[in-house]
């Protein structure tokens, strides 16, 4: 193969209006393709890890309050629709997931970069700038790979698939905070701002190099031609109505704001809700009880997919998210470890909750697959403006009597997850997938499909003779 086959051969170019196979592919056709996406989970999961640990790290070292600390997730957060609704989502409808996955690998590493300089110059808004570009890679990244692992495999496991991919993004933020402990609050403020520039370096080199790797590998794309099919045969065809008429995604969407800006804000201030309840901890020591609430939300998230396998998965999300106000209803009054154990067991209960928001809110979008999934991702923002909302409170009044803000936004969220276990318009499409066989009869579908051919070619072959055989009579 010469060099402009090769380049031929890796294309990037996607026609969407054609079918192809990879709407029916079977477990073990997915298998490649899922694994490799799922390194941009873990990713993603670290990046956002290392967010709060920087958080705290800032505040001590450029002097800054908690409600400017949150400019961090004000810029990381607030970045991401305009990548799913924006540039990411372009490229997604107009080329396709690979070139979308290489183009937030090429934000991410540019961003990572572009912070070195802006710590170098103790730069708090360079940073955040920095941050921004790195969000707007993380925001392309999960605009396609969210619905892409939802999509890729069986229809009937695609909550599970999602949730075990995400459990790896949860491994990401526990490593992160981990790593935070000892590089950022181990040593004095030169030598942590140094420590900082370095965890970016590598950053940078790790994500363009595996920019190339999507480049090189051969993974399928799913077409709208593809998912317009799987609705049709899992009978949810709510892409018969018109974008701008599907309700259940835009609740969806909605939900995935208030959801992920709670989430958010808890994890960011979670360091200083330790220091503030537990007066005898350090920032080190908070910073790895951040990593082991990190690891129970990780631990969830494998919990609760394995759960699915038993469970419809509407019913797992109704009862996490419920938990999770049950919970940390009284961590808003409750000092020293009843408190923080708290916190434990709602970051336990919230490792399922955004990515089956993604893969309930897709379900039966076909065509609008893309488009919508833009959507459900720019809900993502919502981290961009709870988070400096508790901080406002917690300025104000302390970190534990902040933890109401996040409240508040997860009974909005409840919101949806009592519609699509209550009501039949929401539900319907969402069990309609939890049944179908799409993808799992790949064996019969292939010795059908052998069938026919040999059914057509005696046909074929019938029909040749019964029109030669009167040319020969006469």
């Amino acid at each position: 193969m010469g060099f402009k086959d090769f380049i031929r051969s890796r294309s990037l170019k996607v026609k969407d209006d054609k079918r192809t196979k990879a709407a029916e592919l079977t477990l073990r056709e997915s298998i490649y393709p899922i694994a490799l996406v799922t390194v941009l989970f873990f990713l993603w999961g670290f990046s956002y890890g290392l967010l709060d640990t920087l958080n705290k790290h800032f505040q001590n070292t450029l002097g800054i309050n908690k409600a400017r600390s949150a400019g961090l997730q004000a810029a990381y957060f607030g970045a991401y629709p305009l990548a799913s609704l924006g540039h990411a989502n372009w490229i997604l409808r107009h080329y396709g997931y690979r070139a979308t996955f290489m183009w937030g690998l090429f934000l991410y590493g540019v961003g990572a970069f572009i912070a070195i300089p802006c710590i170098k110059a103790h730069s708090f808004g360079g940073f955040c700038t920095a941050i921004a570009v790195v969000g707007s890679g993380l925001g392309s990244l999960e605009t396609a790979a969210n619905p892409y692992i939802t999509v890729c495999g069986p229809p009937k496991y695609s909550e599970l698939r999602i949730n075990f991919s995400q459990a790896f993004n949860g491994i990401g933020t526990v490593i992160a905070p981990v790593l935070g402990s000892y590089v950022f609050f181990n040593f004095d403020d030169a030598t942590a701002l140094e420590n900082v520039q370095w965890v970016y370096v590598a950053i940078g080199i790790f994500v363009f190099l595996l920019a190339l790797a999507f480049f090189l590998s051969r993974i399928p794309e799913i077409t709208d031609a593809d998912m317009a099919f799987q609705a049709t045969e899992t009978h949810a065809n709510a892409d018969d109505k018109p974008f701008w008429k599907q309700y259940r995604l835009f609740h969806a969407a909605g939900a995935q704001f208030c959801y992920t800006g709670a989430q958010i804000a808890i994890a960011s201030y979670f360091i200083n809700y330790v220091r503030d309840t537990q007066p005898w901890s350090t920032d080190a020591s908070a910073a790895r009880f951040l990593s082991g609430a990190q690891g129970a939300f990780a631990g969830g998230r494998f919990f609760g997919s394995f759960v699915m396998n038993f469970v419809r998965p509407r019913w797992v999300f109704l009862v996490f998210l419920a938990s999770c106000i049950v919970f940390i209803g009284p961590a808003i009054t409750q000092d020293g470890w009843t408190g923080m154990s708290l916190l434990y067991v709602v970051l336990f209960f919230e490792s399922i909750c955004f990515p089956t928001i993604v893969a309930l809110g897709m379900r039966g979008l076909g065509r609008h697959t893309k488009r919508g999934s833009g959507w459900i991702i720019a809900g993502v923002s919502g981290g961009a403006v709870v988070p400096p909302l508790t901080g406002v409170a917690a300025d104000a009044h302390g970190t534990g009597k902040a933890m109401v803000v996040p409240l508040v936004f997860f009974v909005a969220a409840l919101t949806y997850a009592v519609a699509v276990n209550f009501i039949p318009a929401y539900r319907d499409p969402a069990d309609a997938f939890s049944t179908t066989e799409v993808g799992l009869s790949g064996g019969a579908d292939e010795e059908k499909g052998i069938s026919d051919k040999i059914s057509d070619e005696k046909l074929g072959e019938s029909e040749h003779i019964s029109g030669t055989v009167p040319k020969e009579t006469a």
